[in-house]
């Protein structure tokens, strides 16, 4: 089965391409070319599904989106779907950051726990044989907050995160390390189990 990946990311395709092919023989994903819809829905599963919509509509392919972001307990999950622009107009990785850690600097540590979330989207259009289908599935990252960044690897919240059961941040974890654990991967599993059982 061959899917389109509601991305402009090539990085990102080739990531979900080598995971759902290892575990799916016959699947592939190939990159979108085609226009971003304006992602204005108020959690990840709506703005996965905003963009799944709109691959499939515009490829005529089975398409799969993700949303994923950094939800911290104590800010009540925030910044959540707004993670990539939480420190406003022309956010930075550093400003969301520096946000963040300011926004918490007050908080004991057995009060900063945080999950990465990733949602991916799968949207299959109907055909004169069988009818449309679309569902959901989730990746969590459990860990917390540090406070001051950690690491010079990874990108976006990576410096601050530390996993559960690490004591250092994702910035710091080999790339493949990060990669088998992250929120993607883990979702993007999940979906290898769901097209596999289908």
């Amino acid at each position: 089965m061959k899917f389109v990946l509601a991305s402009h990311n090539a990085h990102k395709v080739a990531e979900f391409d080598q995971i759902l092919a290892s575990a799916l023989t016959g699947v592939s994903v190939t990159g979108y070319d085609g226009p971003e819809p304006v992602e204005s829905g108020r959690t990840f599963v709506e703005n996965a599904f905003i963009k799944a919509r709109a691959a499939a509509e515009h490829t005529g392919l089975a398409a799969l989106a993700d949303d994923s972001g950094l939800c911290v307990d104590v800010l009540s999950g925030m910044p959540g779907i707004f993670s990539s622009r939480w420190s406003g107009e022309g956010a930075t990785d550093q400003r969301n950051v520096a946000l963040v850690l300011a926004q918490l600097s007050d908080v004991p540590d057995e009060h900063r726990s945080a999950q990465f979330r990733c949602v991916i989207a799968v949207v299959i259009p109907a055909t004169s044989d069988t009818p449309g289908r679309e569902f959901s599935v989730e990746g969590v990252w459990a860990g917390r907050i540090s406070r001051s960044p950690l690491g010079s690897s990874g990108f976006g919240y990576d410096p601050v995160f530390i996993p559960e059961g690490y004591e250092v941040s994702a910035a710091e974890l080999e790339p493949a390390t990060k990669n088998a654990l992250s929120h993607r991967a883990r979702a993007i599993a999940e979906l290898a189990r769901v097209l596999g059982a289908a």
